[in-house]
């Protein structure tokens, strides 16, 4: 139970509402299996509704939601920065300031290997086949052979053709991404700047006391799982992408320090992240490598790394604070990956924490258990 009298304003907000009468003797009147099967109805039509404009609103959804959930995390950091007695705008830019110098620094980083990569693309495809073709002829059950790579979709041409048309999507999708940056960027200014008088809005919507006290306690909680989550989940990841660059140093892989960059950023994104990485590790070796055990060996350890620090470290970091509930979070990022793209799948995990969140928080105090968030 989170303590809901530690803040003054909030405190003042907990004006004594009108008590609920509730009369026993009053007994609710009965409806019938239709009355219950029109209110499905009519909830089903709107759930269906509603996600239909989340997906068509999904340009600005998604960068604000991305300053919501950002805004959140770095809410501790705005309470003590405010405890200092520096004001919630100069408070807002710092944060801010600080979180887009971040982005940018990876951005800077990423930049030079890409670019790389895009100039080689053409060489390192013809690599790949060269590589690739007598490892399929070695496996009959496939009917592929070399034949198969020289003509048709699966042809270095094509291949070649492809990449240069995904390419320049990538490039025409680049003036939106700026739009959304920007978005980003000032939603979550004014989000940190204006978060105290928007948990006295939320707070103040409800008319009774108790109410208030479910809202202050659950604006707490969601602050407290986020912070302390994310928090602890970069220190651990952390150390996961220092182990990948030595797993990529060992393992004779180009740019080791960017395999490490990528597995500490992936491995926020649960499930996807790792399988993700676990390919492209295994794709490098392969290309690099001349026989396939070497080169399904840098994909193996970081395979069992993030293994052992998912099942062993996180676990015995959070403690029982924090648990893992693999099937909603896998849920969920199925659902906001086909609703949002890339985007939705890195907004799973926070939004699960919080609908888990509220979900505990408003179950009854005799009933509750013990919190059951991804760690």
């Amino acid at each position: 139970m989170h303590d809901v009298s530690g803040k003054p304003a909030e405190r003042r907000l907990l004006q004594a509402g009108p008590a609920p009468t509730d009369d026993p003797s009053r007994e609710m009147p009965r409806r019938s299996g239709l009355d219950i099967a029109a209110a499905w109805a009519a909830i089903g039509i709107f759930s269906i509704m509603a996600m239909g404009v989340v997906y068509l609103m999904a340009p600005i959804l998604i960068p604000l939601s991305l300053a919501v959930v950002t805004g959140l995390i770095l809410g501790v950091a705005a309470e003590k920065l405010n405890a200092l007695g520096i004001p919630p705008l100069p408070t807002a830019l710092l944060l801010a300031g600080l979180f887009g110098t971040g982005l940018f620094f990876i951005a800077g980083l990423l930049a030079d290997p890409i670019a790389q990569l895009a100039a080689n693309a053409p060489d390192l495809v013809r690599g790949a086949y060269d590589r690739i073709t007598p490892l399929f002829s070695r496996f009959g059950w496939l009917n592929l052979h070399a034949q198969t790579f020289e003509t048709g979709q699966m042809s270095v041409e094509k291949v070649l053709e492809n990449t240069g048309s995904i390419l320049g999507i990538l490039s025409a999708s680049l003036t939106p991404a700026l739009l959304q940056a920007m978005i980003f960027f000032a939603a979550l200014v004014l989000f940190l700047s204006a978060r105290l008088k928007l948990r006295q809005m939320l707070i103040m919507a409800f008319p009774r006391r108790g109410q208030r006290l479910a809202a202050i306690r659950i604006m707490n909680a969601i602050d407290s799982a986020l912070g302390y989550y994310f928090a602890t989940a970069a220190l651990v990841y952390g150390g996961l992408g220092l182990a990948a660059t030595l797993i990529a140093w060992g393992g004779g892989l180009a740019m080791p320090a960017l395999w490490g960059l990528f597995a500490f950023l992936s491995s926020f994104v649960p499930f996807l992240g790792v399988t993700l990485m676990t390919i492209a590790l295994a794709a490098a070796g392969l290309l690099t490598h001349e026989t396939l055990a070497m080169g399904l060996l840098p994909a193996l350890a970081f395979f069992l790394v993030h293994l052992a620090m998912e099942n062993l470290v996180m676990p015995a970091v959070m403690g029982k604070r924090l648990e893992v509930n693999a099937f909603l979070i896998f849920t969920a990022i199925i659902f906001w990956t086909w609703m949002w793209g890339a985007a939705g799948a890195m907004l799973a995990l926070p939004l699960s924490i919080i609908g888990m969140t509220i979900a505990d928080e408003l179950r009854p105090a005799k009933r509750k258990a013990r919190r059951n968030l991804p760690g």
